[in-house]
C-alpha cells in the first residue's frame, strides 16, 4: 500500500513576512490547546491584515475581492492561550485571477525552544472575483506587486 509523504513543520525561514496573532481565552479547548478551527480564522486573518496594510486590496471601496475556495492546514505542536502566535506568509502560486497562499503559525512565547518552528503550516487559494458579479477577474496590479515580494 502507497501512502502519502508527511507533512513536515518548516523553520521561520521559510516564510516571507510575519504578523503577530493574539491568542483569546476562547480559542483553546476542552483539551488545553488552540481549537483547530481556529487555525484556518488565524489563516485568513494573517493575510487579508498584510493585503489591506499593503494597500493591496480595499475590502470596503474596492470592486474586487478575494474568496476563498481550498484551505487545508497540518499540525505538528500545540498552540495555546495566553501565549502569543507569530504567522509567517509567503506565496507558492499565483495564476490569472487566483493566488494560493501558505501560512506558517509559529509560537511567539518568549524563550520557547519550539518557535523556531511551526506549529501548524497551511494554505488557503483566493480566486480574486468582481465584487457585484462575483466572476473571475485578472489580480489587479497593486495585488501582483505585493504578491511578488511574498513569493
Amino acid at each position: 500500500m502507497n501512502s502519502f509523504p508527511r507533512p513536515q513543520a518548516e523553520p521561520r525561514s521559510a516564510y516571507k513576512v510575519f504578523r503577530p496573532i493574539g491568542t483569546r481565552w476562547s480559542d483553546n479547548d476542552v483539551y488545553g490547546h488552540i481549537n483547530n478551527v481556529v487555525y484556518y480564522s488565524w489563516f485568513d486573518t494573517a493575510v487579508n491584515g498584510y493585503l489591506i496594510e499593503t494597500g493591496a486590496v480595499d475590502i470596503h471601496a474596492g470592486h474586487v475581492i478575494g474568496l476563498v475556495v481550498e484551505t487545508q492546514c497540518n499540525y505538528f505542536s500545540p498552540l495555546a492561550f495566553p501565549d502569543p502566535v507569530l504567522a509567517g506568509i509567503r506565496v507558492a502560486l499565483v495564476g490569472s485571477s487566483s493566488v494560493r497562499y501558505e501560512v506558517g503559525l509559529f509560537s511567539a512565547k518568549p524563550g520557547d525552544p519550539a518557535a523556531e518552528s511551526s506549529a501548524a503550516k497551511g494554505h488557503f487559494i483566493h480566486v480574486y472575483v468582481d465584487k457585484e458579479t462575483r466572476r473571475p477577474v485578472p489580480l489587479p496590479p497593486r495585488l501582483l506587486t505585493v504578491l511578488e515580494s511574498l513569493k
